[in-house]
């Protein structure tokens, strides 16, 4: 279960990198790739990998990018640019 967990850390790195540079689409293959890990080894992803991607569109999130971040009463709304919304509390 390490290395699983050490690609989908790696993966994660690179779908950021990608994300970064422009990439969209080489993005949007590593956020599937690190999900496919994540399933077929029956592990959860990471809070940070989970609240950076869209469950949608898997495109990985860069607010002011491709993401509108909003705060509202005890939550953060974050609107990808496909039209999906995620909401989280502000615990964190």
């Amino acid at each position: 279960m390490d290395i699983a967990a050490e690609r989908i850390d790696r993966l994660q790195d690179l779908a950021r990198a990608a994300a970064a540079d422009g990439n969209d689409d080489r993005a949007r293959y590593y956020v599937r790739l690190a999900r496919r890990v994540a399933e077929r080894n029956r592990l959860t992803l990471p809070r940070e990998f989970r609240r950076f991607t869209c469950d949608r569109c898997d495109a990985y999130l860069r607010p002011g990018t491709n993401a509108r971040v909003r705060l509202r009463d005890g939550h953060v709304v974050i609107t990808c640019d496909c039209g999906a919304h995620a909401r989280y509390p502000y615990d964190d």
